[in-house]
């Protein structure tokens, strides 16, 4: 029997000629990431086990991205304990303020990952370099501390399921409403520890930041990973961007999948996640009536220079609805400059918006946007479980750029083919 892209990865990491479904291996890794929140746990475990150096300085990633600038001072010390574990093991890939971004658009943007790599972060949302055809998943703070250390880790080879993409999606769609409307089909278990495996001519028709995007919220379906073919649009992608040499790996034709589903990307429409779980999912047009007191745009699934150029285009030259607040976040420094340097910012602040430096601040109920109990807010981040952005009594609804910039206008969640 075959294998699947995903398998195909794990095996070569492994030193095997092939892997199937269910075995347990141990591969070796390219790229071991850890943030501010999570890094500090990981240290504490790398010392206690023993370790006193890491496997390679250039293999591992730290990224401080979700409490800065320090909101207080426990992340302040968190940060520092980050700062001086970089700077002990000389870590070549340590991202403070001023060069920092959200984790998981910076590393694509900066090359650290590519094709065919084998890659752990102590981040869910890891599963988001799959977009550039690598195998990546989210762990735990003390498989980071292992990783760091030894290179390697054990993983449970998954089994997929094939997402066969056809057609292309309409102007007013996005990879975010791809993705919530699989979750919304399949649920927040459907591919429980799986890989989701996305094939098919219309793959072709979307953007490395459709992508990333989809894969990003793998693990919303429950997935172990999400994945995509290496085609002309990555390879143009990582151009000249990656550090290592892509690795192209292709499923084999025979390979076995738990099932396969279609997806006609040309019948996708606005798809908004209501309270309290990703898959509990409507039209946007259905939902006119919700009113909202915030909108977010940013964080690792849409702060990237496509979702700011949406936001920018149905925000340039109108107002923000009174009321609501409007936070805009550019993912990275680099996607800030370009912000700033084609007029959105200017753009996002005359229609009655903020923009923050890059930070996840407010996805996970950190800060720069709690909401207060009663309170609604219409974002472009990735979870919406009770309490996620704050109060235990405030709603979090999940939306593309498209419709969380419509929404602002009019402080009810909106269709963006209505404004």
């Amino acid at each position: 029997m075959g294998m699947t892209m995903t398998q195909k990865i794990l095996a070569a990491h492994a030193g095997l000629d092939s892997v199937e479904a269910g075995q347990l291996i141990s591969a070796k890794l390219d790229i071991v990431l850890g943030n501010d929140i999570t890094t500090p746990v990981a240290v504490n475990e790398f010392k206690k086990a023993g370790f006193d150096k890491v496997f390679d300085k250039d293999r591992i990633a730290i990224v401080l991205d979700h409490f800065v600038p320090n909101k207080d001072i426990k992340a302040a010390e968190q940060s520092k304990q980050c700062r001086e574990f970089a700077c002990s093991h000389c870590v070549s890939h340590f991202y403070d303020v001023g060069k920092m971004g959200i984790e998981h658009a910076l590393l694509p943007e900066q090359g650290v990952v590519t094709a065919g790599d084998c890659i752990i972060g102590a981040d869910s949302h890891t599963c988001t370099y799959g977009a550039l055809g690598a195998f990546s998943t989210g762990v735990g703070s003390t498989d980071m501390a292992a990783g760091m250390a030894t290179g390697k880790a054990w993983f449970k080879v998954p089994s997929a399921i094939r997402f066969n993409l056809s057609g292309s999606l309409p102007a007013n769609c996005s990879g975010k409403d791809v993705i919530l409307t699989i979750i919304g089909m399949i649920g927040v278990d459907g591919a429980l520890y799986k890989s989701m495996e996305f094939t098919g001519e219309g793959v072709s028709s979307l953007s490395m930041d459709d992508r990333l995007c989809i894969c990003n919220m793998a693990i919303e379906a429950g997935a172990k990973n999400g994945i995509f073919p290496v085609d002309d649009v990555t390879i143009a992608y990582m151009a000249g961007r990656c550090e290592r040499t892509p690795v192209v790996y292709e499923a084999d034709k025979d390979a076995e999948y738990e099932k396969t589903i279609e997806i006609n990307l040309s019948e996708i429409v606005p798809t908004v996640s209501c309270p309290h779980l990703p898959e509990n999912t409507r039209p946007a047009s259905e939902l006119s009536e919700i009113k909202v007191d915030q909108v977010v745009i940013g964080s690792c699934t849409n702060g990237r220079m496509e979702d700011m150029e949406t936001a920018y285009k149905t925000l340039n030259g109108k107002k923000v609805a009174d009321g609501v607040r409007c936070i805009i976040i550019p993912a990275t420094m680099q996607i800030m400059k370009e912000c700033v340097e084609r007029g959105y910012v200017t753009a996002f602040i005359d229609a009655g918006a903020v923009v923050s430096t890059p930070t996840c601040g407010p996805c996970l109920g950190g800060y720069m946007g709690i909401l207060a109990a009663g309170e609604r807010c219409i974002a472009t981040t990735n979870r919406n479980f009770v309490g996620r952005m704050g109060h235990v009594d405030s709603e979090v609804y999940l939306a593309s750029p498209a419709t969380a910039a419509a929404s602002a206008l009019t402080g009810y969640i909106t269709c963006p083919k209505e404004v």
